[in-house]
């Protein structure tokens, strides 16, 4: 029996913003707060970071997630290693193949060989280096495809999991990290796995499902990705996740939400990727996840209607209706 955790990630679009988001996380109960790395659209990323780590001294904090196609390596790791010794060890680095990070700055995401020899260097560069002596820097890769899967088992400390919160899904990432470790020769029982889902939280349902659309487009986009079939997309939807893929912008000022509506996938993406609604709909939403095998729950808000709005209703109603709740996985706990 384990106790779930949960985690919430967003855009630093201003300084005031993150500190009212780390703030609510440091305070409402939140286990985790992680900031998302995506040029164009926010801030830079490690500066919203240190001054997160100024502001908080409880919530444990992350890269949700930086890439290895914008920044070296070894420039990640000792942001990483001096971030965890500013926030005195509450530092998790979280690594990904890249999606507005990179294709915002006009990049390609790493296929997983050169995301996995970038994982391996960042964590002999962290064990050895001197900004954070003592300390493992634990670091994290977000995963939503087989490969990238594969790729976190076999290198990571963890994954953020970006594949679907169904029994299914929950189920077949888990196969996919386990095969990974096992090819790599390591074992999965220390393995930390976060599930990512969308999280939007109103007092009106009406008013959460508005711009739902905003958030299951950016995050279908990829999670979905080229081979959709392959990911478990029923056979009607496949030319739809197609069509969504080919017009979707990861630049928030140029997004639709109504495309996803449009194109009859809102209903799919919703019960795949999404906890949203009014707080009792959550709290309904988030235990049939965790009963299906998504034993730690990491949202990401910035595409709510009301971001700080939505991560007080959550912490206010949600996580102490969650709280008491056992998850029995029949897995070794994390």
């Amino acid at each position: 029996m384990t106790a779930p955790r949960f985690g919430f990630f967003f855009w630093p679009y201003e300084p005031a913003l993150v500190e009212r988001m780390v703030r609510l996380g440091e305070q409402g109960g939140w286990d985790l707060v992680g900031i998302a790395d995506t040029p164009g659209n926010a801030m830079d990323v490690w500066v919203a970071l240190a001054q997160a780590a100024t502001l908080s001294t409880r919530v444990r904090l992350a890269s949700c997630v930086t890439n290895l196609a914008t920044r070296d390596p070894a420039i990640t790791a000792g942001a990483a290693a001096s971030l965890d010794r500013l926030s005195s060890g509450r530092f998790a680095l979280g690594v990904g193949a890249g999606h507005s990070g990179v294709v915002n700055v006009g990049r390609r995401p790493s296929p997983p060989s050169e995301l996995r020899e970038g994982l391996a260097r960042i964590r002999t560069l962290l064990d050895g280096d001197g900004a954070a002596p003592g300390r493992h820097v634990p670091v994290y890769a977000a995963a939503s495809g087989p490969g990238a899967l594969r790729t976190a088992g076999a290198a990571a400390d963890g994954a953020f999991v970006n594949h679907g919160l169904g029994a299914d899904e929950t189920a077949r990432a888990r196969a996919l990290l386990a095969e990974g470790a096992a090819q790599a020769g390591r074992a999965i029982a220390a393995f930390d796995t976060w599930f990512i889902a969308c999280l939007d939280v109103s007092e009106r349902r009406e008013t959460a499902l508005g711009q739902l659309g905003n958030i299951l487009g950016f995050v279908a986009a990829y999670v979905l990705g080229p081979a959709p079939a392959e990911r478990g997309v029923p056979a009607e939807l496949v030319p739809a996740v197609a069509e969504l893929r080919r017009q979707y912008t990861t630049r928030r000022r140029e997004m639709d939400p109504d495309l996803v509506r449009r194109l009859g996938l809102f209903d799919y993406l919703r019960r795949r990727l999404a906890v949203a609604g009014t707080p009792d709909d959550c709290v309904e939403q988030a235990r049939a996840a965790l009963e299906a095998g998504a034993t730690n729950l990491m949202f990401t808000v910035s595409l709510a209607a009301d971001p700080i709005r939505t991560v007080e209703l959550f912490g206010r109603h949600v996580l102490p209706a969650l709280s008491a709740t056992a998850v029995d996985s029949g897995r070794p706990q994390e």
